[in-house]
C-alpha cells in the first residue's frame, strides 16, 4: 500500500494536468511568499519622500531604508538556502516567514529612523531563508522535466510580478499612508503562514553536516561586509581608503572561507558545485536582467517624479505594462522552455530587453508615452518573460540535498549583482549637473541610463555565445531540459 501511494504521489507530480489540490495549494502559498518578497523590495521607494517628510530624515538615512533590506537579504542568502537543505526546508520556511510578518507589523507602528531600518534589515533577512527555501521545496516536490518546468514557470512569475507592480502597490498604499507599504504585508504573510503549516510535507534534517560553523561565520561575514560596502560606496567615494580597505577585508574572508570549506569535513557549500556550468550562466543572467532593470526602474522614478513632476501612481501605471507581461508568461513560459531548452529563451530574451533599454534612451523633457516610454516599457518586459527560464537552468541536474544550495547561489547573485549594478549607476550619475531643471537632470542621468543598456548587452552577448557553443555540441539533458 505505502509503494502505491508513493507512486501515485510521484505520478500526480509528474503530470500537471493531474496535480492535485493540496499540491497547487502548497505551490501557490510559496507563490505568495516569494511576491510579497519582490513586493517589497521596490514597493518602498515610492513610499520614501513621505516617510523622510514625516520622520524628518535626511536623505542619506532614506537611503539605508532600502540599502538595509538588501544588506539583509543579499548577505544571508547563500547561508538561507543551504541552511534549508541541512535543518529542514518546512521548518526554515515556517520560522522565517513568520519572522518577517513580525518586522512587516513593527516597521508599520515605529517612529524612529533607527528603528525602522532595523525593521528592513530584518525583513531582509527573513526573505534571505524564505526566497531560497521556497524555491527548493518545489524542486523537491516536483521532478525535473516538464512538471518542475512548469511549477518554477509559476512560481518566478509571482516573484518578478512582485518587482514589477511594487510600484503599482506602493503608489496605492503611499496615497493612504506610507506605514500601510509597511502593514500590508502583515496579514497576506500571516496566511500564508497557516497555509504552509498545513500545506508544506515534513522533511527531515540532514543527518550529517551543519556542522561548518567557521564556515558559516566567514561566508556570512563576507557577504555582509561585500553589500555593506557596494551599498556605501557611491556615498563615502570608491576610491577612499575605507572602501578600498573594506574591500580587502571581503577578500580576506573569502580566502579564508574556500580555505576552510576545501579542509573541512562536511562544508557548508561544496565548492563544486561552483562549476557547474548551467548554474554559472543562470547567475550572469540574473545579474544582467535584475541590475540593469532595478536600475533603470531607479533612475526612470527620479526623473519622472521629481523633474517631470508625475505622481506615484501615474508612474506606476506607466511601468505596469511591465507586471502584466510578466503575469502573462505563466501561460506559456514553461512550454517554451520545454520545447526549445532554456538557453535560447534566457538568450533571445535579454536580447530584447537590450533593445528596450536603448529605444528608451531617446527619451526626452516631454516623452510622448505611446511612441517613446510605452515601446521601451514592452521590450523591457520581454526581459523578465525570461526568468522562470533563468530558474529553471540554474536548478537543473542538482541533487535534492543541495537544490538550496543552487537557490541560495542564484539569488545571491541576482540581489548582490543587483546591489553592484546599482552602485555603479548611482556613482556614474553623481558626477553630473546638480541643477533641478528637466535637462539637466536628464543629462545627469542619461550615463545611468546608458550603462544598465550596457550590462543587459553584456549578459546578452554571454548567453548567445553559450547557444552557440550548445549547437556545436551535444546538449547534456540533465543541464539543458529540451522537448
Amino acid at each position: 500500500m505505502t509503494s502505491q501511494a508513493t507512486h501515485r504521489a510521484v505520478s500526480a507530480a509528474t503530470d500537471p494536468a493531474r496535480w492535485s489540490a493540496r499540491l497547487w495549494a502548497m505551490l501557490i502559498t510559496l507563490c505568495v511568499v516569494l511576491f510579497l518578497d519582490g513586493l517589497d523590495v521596490s514597493m518602498i521607494g515610492v513610499a520614501l519622500p513621505s516617510i523622510g517628510a514625516e520622520l524628518d530624515l535626511s536623505t542619506a538615512t532614506l537611503q539605508w531604508l532600502v540599502s538595509g533590506y538588501v544588506l539583509g537579504y543579499g548577505g544571508l542568502l547563500l547561508l538561507g538556502g543551504r541552511t534549508a537543505d541541512l535543518l529542514g526546508r518546512r521548518r526554515v520556511f515556517l520560522i522565517a516567514l513568520a519572522v518577517f510578518a513580525v518586522a512587516s507589523l513593527a516597521g508599520g507602528l515605529v517612529s524612529s529612523g533607527p528603528l525602522l531600518i532595523l525593521t528592513r534589515f530584518v525583513k531582509g533577512l527573513a526573505a534571505a531563508f524564505t526566497a531560497p527555501t521556497g524555491l527548493s521545496i518545489i524542486t523537491t516536490n516536483f521532478p525535473e522535466g516538464p512538471a518542475r518546468n512548469r511549477a518554477l514557470s509559476i512560481y518566478t512569475v509571482f516573484g518578478a510580478g512582485g518587482y514589477s507592480c511594487g510600484l503599482l502597490f506602493g503608489g496605492l498604499m503611499t496615497g493612504i499612508g506610507w506605514r500601510w507599504t509597511f502593514l500590508l504585508p502583515v496579514p497576506v504573510a500571516l496566511a500564508a503562514l497557516a497555509a504552509a503549516w498545513v500545506l508544506v510535507p515534513r522533511d527531515r534534517a540532514a543527518e550529517e553536516g551543519g556542522h561548518d560553523l567557521l564556515g558559516a561565520l566567514f561566508s556570512t561575514s563576507a557577504m555582509l561586509l561585500l553589500v555593506y560596502t557596494v551599498v556605501t560606496a557611491p556615498e563615502v567615494g570608491w576610491a577612499t581608503p575605507r572602501t578600498l580597505g573594506s574591500f580587502v577585508a571581503v577578500a580576506v574572508l573569502f580566502v579564508a572561507f574556500v580555505a576552510v570549506e576545501r579542509r573541512v569535513r562536511h562544508p557548508l557549500v561544496r565548492l563544486g558545485i561552483l562549476r557547474k556550468r548551467t548554474l554559472v550562466r543562470a547567475s550572469l543572467a540574473v545579474i544582467a536582467l535584475a541590475g540593469s532593470y532595478f536600475s533603470w526602474q531607479f533612475l526612470v522614478t527620479l526623473y519622472l517624479q521629481d523633474a517631470l513632476g508625475w505622481s506615484p501612481l501615474t508612474l506606476a501605471l506607466a511601468l505596469l505594462p511591465v507586471g502584466l507581461m510578466v503575469t502573462l508568461s505563466a501561460v506559456f513560459s514553461d512550454r517554451l522552455v520545454d520545447r526549445v531548452g532554456t538557453a535560447p529563451v534566457i538568450a533571445v530574451t535579454l536580447t530584447v530587453m537590450t533593445i528596450g533599454y536603448l529605444l528608451f534612451l531617446r527619451i526626452d523633457t516631454a516623452p510622448s508615452y505611446l511612441t517613446v516610454l510605452l515601446p521601451a516599457v514592452l521590450l523591457i518586459g520581454v526581459g523578465w518573460i525570461g526568468f522562470p527560464a533563468i530558474n529553471i537552468q540554474a536548478t537543473a541536474g542538482i541533487d535534492d540535498d543541495e537544490q538550496g544550495l543552487a537557490a541560495g547561489v542564484l539569488q545571491t547573485s541576482m540581489q548582490v549583482g543587483a546591489a553592484i549594478v546599482l552602485a555603479v549607476t548611482t556613482a556614474l550619475i553623481s558626477t553630473g549637473p546638480h541643477d533641478d531643471s528637466p535637462a539637466a537632470m536628464l543629462a545627469a542621468y542619461r550615463p545611468g541610463l546608458e550603462f544598465a543598456a550596457a550590462v543587459t548587452a553584456v549578459g546578452a552577448a554571454i548567453s548567445l555565445a553559450a547557444l552557440v557553443r550548445l549547437r556545436r555540441r551535444p546538449i547534456e539533458p540533465a543541464a539543458e531540459p529540451a522537448g
